[in-house]
C-alpha cells in the first residue's frame, strides 16, 4: 500500500506548511510566458518537455530511481503545485497514497482532478492487465482499474505526448503550432528509434522471461517477450521459500535465464535464484533519469532494449 504524504511530517508542521503555501502569491504562473508544469514521474515530465519545449516549466514529484507508489512528503512538492497551470498524473490509482492530499493541500483550484488543469495520462495509453472481476487485498497491490506501468510502451509514450500537446494548446492557444510541430518532431524522432529497437529485438522474440514485479507488461508486449512469472508470488507480497523453489524448478524446466527487476528492488533473492537456475539478473531502469544513461524518454529505452537483448544473446 503506498505511504501518505504526511508521512515524516508533524500534524502541526503539515498545517504551517499549507497555511504558508496557501498564502504565497500566485504571480509566479507564467513566469517569463511559461507554462508551469507538475508532473507526478519523471517519465511524464520528459514527455512533457518533448512537447512543451522552452514554452513550458517542467518538474517532476517521483525521481526515476524512485518506487512511484511510494513518495515521501517535502514542502517544495505543495509550491509546485501551487504554482502549477497543469498537472500530469499516470493515474490508475498509482499516486492514490500521496497525490490526492498534495492536491487537496495545495490551494490551487485549477489543477484539481476534472479540471483542465488536471491531465490523467492513462486516458491516452493503452491500458493492460485490468482485472476480470473484484479485487481484494488477498491478491497482493492489484490496481484494480489495470496496471499504471504504461509509459513502458513506445506507443502509449507518443499517445500521451499527444494528448498532452492538445492540453497544452488548450491552455496556451497562441503556442498551439509550436506544440504541435514540437509533438511532429518526437513522432519522428521515435520512429526512427523504434525502428532501431525492433531490429535489436528481433532474434529474441517470444523468449521468456522472469520479473520481480509486475511493472514490464507493456515492455513484454511491445518487444515480443513473454513474462511467464514473478519473483513476488503476488503484486508487493514477498516471495516464501516455497513460491521460490517453484519459481527455480520452472526455470530449469524450461530453460528461463533473464530475471528483469528495478533498481528499488532488494537484489538478493532474485540474485539468489539466479545463482541456482543459471541466470543473469538484468537490473533494467523503468523511468527516465534512473541513471545517468537515460536522461529522456529515446533513451530510457536506449538502456533497456540493449539491456535486455545482451541477456537474451547470451541466453542459450
Amino acid at each position: 500500500m503506498a505511504i501518505g504524504v504526511v508521512r515524516g511530517w508533524t500534524g502541526r508542521a503539515l498545517a504551517l506548511a499549507t497555511a504558508l503555501f496557501l498564502g504565497t502569491s500566485p504571480s509566479a504562473l507564467h513566469a517569463g510566458g511559461k507554462l508551469n508544469v507538475v508532473a507526478t514521474t519523471s517519465d511524464l515530465a520528459a514527455l512533457a518537455i518533448e512537447v512543451g519545449g522552452d514554452k513550458v516549466g517542467v518538474s517532476a514529484i517521483a525521481r526515476g530511481y524512485q518506487d512511484p507508489h511510494f513518495v515521501e512528503a517535502k514542502p517544495s512538492f505543495l509550491l509546485n503545485l501551487r504554482r502549477a497551470d497543469l498537472v500530469v498524473a499516470v493515474g490508475l490509482e498509482l499516486e492514490a497514497g500521496w497525490l490526492p492530499p498534495l492536491l487537496n493541500q495545495c490551494g490551487n483550484p485549477k489543477v484539481q482532478p476534472a479540471s483542465q488543469g488536471y491531465f490523467d495520462a492513462s486516458q491516452s495509453a493503452e491500458i493492460l492487465e485490468i482485472p476480470a472481476g473484484p479485487v481484494s487485498r488477498a491478491m497482493g497491490d492489484v490496481h484494480p482499474m489495470g496496471n499504471p506501468h504504461y509509459w513502458l510502451d513506445p506507443a502509449n509514450g507518443l499517445r500521451i505526448a499527444t494528448g498532452l500537446a492538445q492540453r497544452l494548446a488548450q491552455l496556451s492557444p497562441g503556442d498551439a503550432a509550436y506544440f504541435q510541430a514540437r509533438l511532429e518532431d518526437f513522432r519522428k524522432r521515435l520512429g526512427e528509434a523504434e525502428r532501431r529497437w525492433d531490429e535489436r529485438m528481433k532474434p529474441y522474440r517470444g523468449r521468456k522471461v522472469i520479473t520481480y514485479h509486475r511493472s514490464w507488461p507493456n515492455f513484454a508486449k511491445r518487444f515480443g517477450l513473454q513474462v511467464v512469472d514473478f519473483v513476488e508470488p503476488r503484486p508487493g507480497i514477498p516471495p516464501s521459500p516455497g513460491h521460490l523453489v517453484a519459481l527455480m524448478a520452472r526455470m530449469k524446466r524450461e530453460n528461463i535465464k533473464a530475471i528483469l527487476v528495478e533498481p528499488y528492488f532488494d537484489l538478493k533473492t532474485p540474485q539468489s535464484v539466479a545463482r541456482e537456475t543459471g541466470g543473469q539478473v538484468v537490473v533494467l531502469m523503468p523511468s527516465v533519469g534512473g541513471n545517468k544513461d537515460t536522461g529522456d524518454y529515446i533513451r530510457l529505452f536506449d538502456y533497456d532494449v540493449e539491456l535486455v537483448a545482451r541477456a537474451l544473446q547470451t541466453d542459450k
